[in-house]
């Protein structure tokens, strides 16, 4: 989730003309990804949210849509970043956490960090709800496909090394 959210900064930065120096992935720490001498700061700062909710909806949407085994896999992955994201400038705009409190300084008004979380949250508890079965839970559980357990466990011990080799 959260590379996919720097990776938001990092393309939106990269778009407006600006020079990234420094992306901190840490699977311990929250990320960061530092700009230098942005022309356009708010661009940069809210794209990491909006390409952190939007893109794994896509992946979830290709993934539905050519009918893949593990598509249930990253229709999680897309709620989980929904509601983190969402939570993240929700309730950091109470304590200006992170890029909550780039997004106030550069003109942002606190109701749009709100308006999103209630936006994205709610969406991404929908895009939970009655999967259950899938992962082998609850009264309409079925047998969890192990070649999709196992590529989903690769994928995570694979982004939690690159997060600490990459890491600050």
């Amino acid at each position: 989730m959260q590379a996919v959210h720097e990776g938001g900064h990092i393309l939106a930065a990269r778009l407006s003309g600006a020079v990234v120096t420094n992306v901190a992935l840490h699977p311990l720490r929250l990320s960061r990804t530092d700009v230098a001498e942005s022309h356009s700061p708010l661009f940069v700062v809210w794209s990491g949210p909006v390409f952190g909710v939007a893109m794994p909806l896509l992946l979830w949407a290709v993934a539905a849509m050519f009918k893949l085994r593990g598509a249930f896999v990253v229709r999680f992955f897309a709620g989980f970043c929904l509601i983190a994201n969402g939570l993240y400038l929700g309730i950091g705009s109470f304590d200006r956490v992170g890029d909550c409190e780039e997004i106030l300084r550069f003109g942002s008004a606190v109701w749009q960090l709100w308006a999103f979380a209630i936006v994205t949250v709610p969406v991404g508890l929908f895009l939970w709800h009655g999967q259950s079965g899938h992962f082998g839970l609850g009264p309409q559980r079925r047998d969890v496909d192990s070649s999709v357990a196992y590529g989903t466990a690769v994928v995570c011990v694979a982004l939690v090394v690159i997060g600490l080799v990459v890491g600050e």
